[in-house]
């Protein structure tokens, strides 16, 4: 018998017991469904994760007051911020002085959240933060509309501000907000910038900020200390010397700081390979864990295919022993009940995966970025036509082991 016409026949029984089928692969279609959305969750992470190194650039660094190995536990966080010094305006000038491997070193400086208004137009909650002009070119901004800050507006502590497209959309949803005067905590400020729309990540709005010149934002928020600590952005003048920078940087703060060898450091060095590690340690488990749940849905699935398979062998018995006294060999039956069980299989598999790409889409438009490869949906079909594989065999070998004479007899 030519497969085509084994297609049939297994379409044909399918498609003769709807709801049934419809029943059997509710287990398939879920479990592929929370596969393929999991997946595309940590694939989406890591995608978001590995993009935002990239826009930083790979010879990017960042010196602040903690590590990452200083929130291991309780104790060491504890330990951390009584040995962590915060950083100083003094120490960026101390590491821009005597650096010879950095190319461009910069200041940011911990956001506050501030009252942002324009006439009758209020925004609570804004986070406001100061960073130096170069900040810019280090961390490759886009700007949808103006500029950022000049080197002179910072040193003058000019009163201009550099805003997220929500607050620029919320306060100024008529027109340009280029030029226009807002007031933060009181204090008036003019608009020279506006940041592209980012969306959300982890549900967090990304285009809801403001950001002041470094010079500004000290003299107007009471000063670099606690949570407007400071932080200082680095790049090296080569992808060759960058670990030569990352060390030289470690070794200036050490001095600065009169650390003896024997001694922890008390700040921390964020590189993007830090940044990767620490994402591979944490979700790397979490990820196996998060697919395997899910993954039993899929062996359930499985398992009602089996049970259904095995109760369409019973019943269709009559059939079955007409086929053979036709000449249909074992080999023909065989195949017929196995494409039957892939089939269902394969249908339930292509229908969770719509549905995960459907509940893909929605998770990236309200909370977070998810990404679906071509990869992920071809083992996610192989995966489940391969369940249906394994499901389908012992009720096809024992359709293809009746005797045809016993099984005239069946009622």
């Amino acid at each position: 018998m030519k497969f085509v016409e084994t297609l049939k026949l297994a379409i044909a029984a399918i498609w003769a017991h709807k709801l049934r089928s419809v029943l059997t692969l509710l287990g398939m279609i879920i479990g592929v469904t929370a596969v393929v959305v999991v997946v595309s969750l940590i694939q989406g992470f890591n995608t978001y994760i590995d993009e935002k190194i990239a826009g930083i650039g790979s010879k990017s660094f960042t010196v602040q007051r903690f590590a990452f190995e200083d929130f291991k536990d309780i104790d060491t966080i504890n330990a951390a911020q009584r040995r962590n010094k915060e950083l100083t305006l003094e120490d960026y000038e101390y590491l821009r002085a005597r650096a010879t491997l950095i190319d461009k070193i910069g200041v940011k400086a911990n956001a506050t959240r501030a009252q942002v208004k324009r006439g009758s137009e209020i925004l609570d909650e804004v986070p406001v933060s100061g960073t130096t002009p170069n900040i810019a070119d280090i961390e490759n901004l886009d700007i949808a509309d103006g500029r950022y800050f000049t080197e002179t507006e910072n040193d003058s502590a000019a009163r201009v501000a550099y805003i997220g497209a929500d607050v620029a959309s919320k306060l100024f949803p008529g027109g340009n907000a280029l030029g226009q005067e807002i007031t933060i905590s009181g204090i008036p400020y003019r608009v020279i910038g506006v940041a592209p729309v980012k969306g959300t990540v982890f549900g967090v709005p990304q285009d809801n900020f403001v950001r002041l010149p470094l010079k500004t934002y000290g003299n107007n928020f009471g000063g670099f200390t606690r949570n407007r600590m400071l932080a200082f952005v680095a790049t090296s003048k080569t992808d060759q010397t960058f670990n030569d920078a990352v060390e030289e940087a470690r070794f200036l703060m050490r001095t600065r700081r009169k650390l003896d060898p024997g001694e922890r450091d008390n700040f921390g060095v964020i590189t993007p390979d830090a940044i990767t590690g620490i994402r591979d340690r944490i979700f790397g488990t979490v990820s196996i864990v998060a697919i395997a749940v899910p993954s039993i849905a899929l062996v359930v699935g499985g398992i009602v295919i089996m049970n259904i398979m095995l109760v369409s062998v019973t019943e269709r018995t009559k059939e079955i022993g007409i086929r053979k006294s036709l000449g249909a060999r074992r080999v023909d039956i065989l195949k017929q009940f196995l494409v039957e069980a892939i089939t269902l299989s394969a249908i339930g598999g292509a229908i969770g995966v719509t549905i995960a790409w459907i509940v893909g889409r929605v998770l990236t438009a309200v909370f977070f970025p998810t990404y679906l490869s071509i990869a992920a949906v071809i083992v996610a079909v192989t995966v489940s036509a391969g369940i249906g594989i394994l499901s389908g065999i012992f009720p096809a070998w024992k359709a293809a082991r009746l005797d045809p004479i016993e099984a005239l007899r069946a009622d």
